[in-house]
C-alpha cells in the first residue's frame, strides 16, 4: 500500500513525474502554512521550505543511485550550508521536515510523504499551541558588568536573597583588557518583584555599569 509509484527511475514517464511534482509543492506549501502558524518567520523562509521538497525530489531523481553525482551533490549542499545564517531549532527541524518529504517524493512515496506530512504537522501544531516545554516566566538571564575588585561571587547575595529563589553563574569572562568582569546568571525570580528596584540596588553594587535583564532565548544550535 506504501510502496512506490516509481517501478524504475531510469524509464520516468512525464505523468509521474508531474504527479511527484505536484506532491511535492503542495505538502512543500503546507509544511511553509505549518511554519508560518506555529513559529516566527520571514517571507523568504516560508518560500524556500514550499519549494524545497521539490527541489530535492528533482535532485533524488537526478542521482538515480550514481555514486559520483551523489557526492557532487554532498559537496554543493555543504557550500549552501556554509553560505547560509545559523536558524533557530524549529527552523532547523522545519527544513529538515522539508527535506525529508521531498525524499520520499522523489523515491516516489506520495502515499508516505503525505501521511508523514500530515502526522508531523498536526504534532508541531499541538506541541506549539500548549504549554509543552514552555519556559516559566519568573526565570531571567542577568548580564552584568562589574569591575575587577569586587567578588562576583558573593557581592550579590543580600540582593538575591530579597528578589530571587535560585541563581546558577552561566558564565564569567573578563572585558576592558581584564579590568572588568562580566557575569552571565540564570534567574529564578520570586514572583510579583519589582524589576526597577531590583535592577536599582543592582546598579549601587556594580558602579552603574552595564546591566542586561532578559528572559532565556533559543540557542541558534540544536
Amino acid at each position: 500500500m506504501l510502496e512506490s509509484i516509481l517501478k524504475s527511475t531510469t524509464e520516468l514517464s512525464i505523468i509521474n513525474l508531474l504527479f511527484c511534482s505536484l506532491f511535492s509543492i503542495i505538502l512543500g506549501l503546507i509544511i511553509s502554512l505549518v511554519h508560518k502558524y506555529t513559529s516566527h518567520y520571514t517571507k523568504n523562509f516560508l518560500i524556500t521550505l514550499a519549494i524545497l521538497p521539490i527541489l530535492v525530489q528533482s535532485i533524488i531523481l537526478m542521482v538515480n543511485g550514481n555514486l559520483g553525482t551523489s557526492i557532487a551533490i554532498v559537496g554543493a549542499f555543504s557550500l549552501v550550508r556554509f553560505r547560509s545564517i545559523p536558524g533557530t531549532s524549529k527552523e532547523i527541524v522545519s527544513v529538515i521536515f522539508a527535506m525529508t518529504i521531498g525524499l520520499a517524493t522523489g523515491m516516489g512515496h506520495v502515499l508516505f510523504a503525505s501521511i508523514i506530512t500530515l502526522l508531523v504537522s498536526l504534532v508541531l501544531i499541538v506541541l506549539s499551541k500548549t504549554n509543552f516545554g514552555r519556559r516559566k516566566e519568573t526565570q531571567k538571564i542577568l548580564k552584568i558588568t562589574l569591575p575587577d575588585d569586587l567578588n562576583y561571587t558573593e557581592v550579590f547575595n543580600d540582593i538575591f536573597k530579597k528578589y530571587v529563589n535560585e541563581y546558577t553563574i552561566e558564565k564569567v569572562k573578563t572585558v576592558n583588557l581584564g579590568s572588568l568582569f562580566e557575569i552571565t546568571y540564570h534567574l529564578e525570580m520570586k514572583e510579583d518583584i519589582n524589576e526597577k528596584e531590583f535592577i536599582d540596588e543592582l546598579r549601587c553594587k556594580n558602579g552603574n555599569l552595564k546591566i542586561i535583564l532578559t528572559y532565556p532565548i533559543e540557542s541558534n544550535e540544536l
